[in-house]
């Protein structure tokens, strides 16, 4: 029902006041550009830095896990040492009361067989022992470069917020205009304006004519075509950048 009520509204307007609308829209929207401008690209900075934290404690936390998990590893390599030393131990008890000299053989090779597996478990444990000492130098750097990036961090974020802090009320109170000027205009006008908006440069989508010429894109515009964005009858857009254009009479002209 809303919507419709604002279709039935917006409808009702004349395309001079649709276009007027738009201009004041316009320039509300470029005011809040401007702030935007103020704080530059403190903002995506915060962010970067905020995700590249993010991920070198991610870094950390796996290498840390890893870590865990090699120990967990040597832990039990060595516990299978110990089964084998036992092992070895029973079979040389046994060696001493063998019958004959083929269970000799048979308990020697077992022996020996342990014995390798000793010296390959121990082997494997050093490797192991190698790769804890490279995943803990890997989370030391992390965490060295995120201390580092946290002080980054911390100042970008102060600066952001002290620049935010002086706009932030005239902001609100632009959105808060914007707004109401949106809800005024239909919604395909509206979406054709934020899409024109989107891709123009400086995000100007309605420019007026300045000295015969878009105040866009500087081209220049045919006679019949000013006289008809005078008299705003009409919405027409540049035929060169797609900009929405309108009378050279509307105050406060927005520079390109």
């Amino acid at each position: 029902m809303a919507t419709a009520k604002k279709q039935s509204e917006t409808s009702e307007m004349s395309v001079e006041q649709k276009l007027k609308t738009l201009y004041e829209l316009q320039q509300i929207d470029s005011e809040i550009d401007k702030i935007l401008l103020l704080r530059g690209e403190l903002p995506v900075e915060v962010q970067d830095l905020e995700d590249e934290i993010s991920g070198l404690e991610t870094r950390a936390h796996n290498a840390n896990a890893e870590v865990t998990e090699i120990e967990n590893l040597i832990s039990k390599k060595l516990n299978d040492i110990e089964i084998a030393k036992i092992k070895i131990k029973k079979y040389q008890e046994q060696q001493e009361n063998v019958r004959n000299s083929r269970e000799f053989e048979s308990i020697a090779k077992e022996v020996e067989f342990q014995g390798l597996e000793i010296e390959h478990l121990e082997k494997q444990i050093r490797e192991h022992n190698l790769q804890i000492k490279e995943k803990k130098e890997l989370a030391e750097a992390a965490m060295a470069l995120l201390a580092d990036r946290q002080i980054d961090l911390d100042a970008k974020r102060a600066e952001l917020a002290e620049i935010t802090a002086e706009t932030q009320k005239e902001e609100d109170d632009l959105r808060v205009k914007s707004a109401s000027f949106e809800a005024q205009i239909d919604s395909r006008l509206l979406e054709a304006y934020k899409r024109i908006r989107k891709n123009a440069r400086n995000g100007l989508a309605v420019v007026t004519v300045n000295r015969e010429a878009c105040g866009g894109c500087f081209n220049m515009i045919p006679p019949q075509r000013k006289m008809d964005i005078q008299l705003g009858k009409k919405i027409i857009v540049c035929e060169y950048c797609g900009r929405i254009l309108v009378s050279d009479e509307y105050n406060g002209n927005i520079e390109a």
